[in-house]
């Protein structure tokens, strides 16, 4: 029997993808079907949800103005400085409000709450954040020197800022925990969870960070919603800052429990340490070893390391 030729070939080919093609409106309307069902998720209406795209914008054009000159393609300089911020403002204002106003709708008629003018809110709630721009600017500013003093092989500040991802995350969860203090719903958690997915730290931006915050190296760190740090703190890898594990039925009367444990000023916690619940403080001025596994509190000026283990060397057989 004769191979088809080419055009044959392409002819069975076509057939076949319309085939396939045509199962497409029935698969279509079964996923329009699971729209009316109650035990699946969609937001399907007239009101515009709002865009995790564009939180993710708003994150970059506030890093522009947070750490001018770094995240553009073109020189700032003395000339454009006014006219750099001048735009970069008015932008960052007009997404900002839009998000937070698209926020508050959607949270009020999800809760079929009465009308707060989310509009209007949107537009001062954006105002009030940028009125403490430069705050942030001055605290995140503190949070780069420590960077570079806590880690010798930081060659520069323009290295730290422009690479450590421990610095990202700080920035993020600075901006998300002030919005998280206006009362914005929804875009401080999309926002830190951004930055967790991209870093690979996660601060929730309910958390109490004071100044001059190091995360080193970073992978894997979580940083729970009512944990409380305090200045000048350093942490590791892997650092597990949580909550004590809970049964389902006492989760609801915990939402609003201090879960997660408070670190005061001047500690350094080294990697992969865990350091679980509520009550536990950890002391000024301590040192927390790699590794360790905490639920108790541990007074200031103390070291908790692991007793050295026993290590096994067995050498090539001959």
């Amino acid at each position: 029997m004769a191979e088809p030729t080419d055009l044959e070939r392409c002819k069975i080919e076509e057939k076949t993808v319309r085939e396939y093609r045509r199962e497409i409106p029935d698969i279509v309307q079964e996923l329009i079907l699971s729209c009316r069902r109650e035990d699946c998720f969609d937001h399907v209406g007239p009101e515009p949800i709002p865009s995790r795209e564009a939180m993710i914008d708003i994150i970059h054009r506030a890093c522009r103005l947070l750490y001018p000159g770094y995240f553009i393609r073109h020189r700032v300089d003395e000339v454009n400085l006014g006219y750099y911020f001048g735009q970069e403002a008015v932008a960052f204002f007009e997404g900002l409000a839009e998000q937070i106003a698209l926020s508050i709708r959607h949270e009020c008629l999800r809760y079929n709450l009465d009308c707060t003018h989310c509009e209007e809110r949107g537009q001062e709630e954006a105002i009030k954040f940028m009125k403490e721009l430069p705050r942030l600017r001055a605290m995140l500013a503190k949070d780069v020197r420590a960077a570079y003093e806590g880690d010798p092989a930081a060659k520069s500040y323009d290295e730290i800022i422009f690479s450590y991802p421990g610095v990202f995350a700080v920035t993020v969860y600075r901006i998300a925990h002030e919005l998280w203090h206006q009362g914005v719903p929804l875009m401080p958690r999309i926002m830190t969870e951004y930055a967790h997915s991209q870093t690979g730290i996660d601060i929730h931006p309910g958390a109490h960070i004071g100044e001059s915050f190091f995360i080193d190296h970073g992978t894997g760190v979580v940083v729970g919603e009512t944990t409380e740090i305090g200045d000048r703190v350093r942490i590791y890898q892997g650092v597990t800052l949580g909550a004590l594990s809970l049964p389902k039925d006492a989760v609801d009367s915990l939402r609003t429990k201090k879960r997660h444990p408070t670190v005061e000023d001047d500690v350094i916690i080294y990697a992969q340490a865990t350091i679980l619940g509520g009550d536990t403080v950890i002391g000024a001025r301590c040192v927390i070893g790699g590794n360790v596994w905490i639920t108790e509190s541990v007074p200031p000026d103390t070291r908790v390391f692991l007793k050295r283990p026993e290590l096994v060397y067995k050498g090539a057989e001959k």
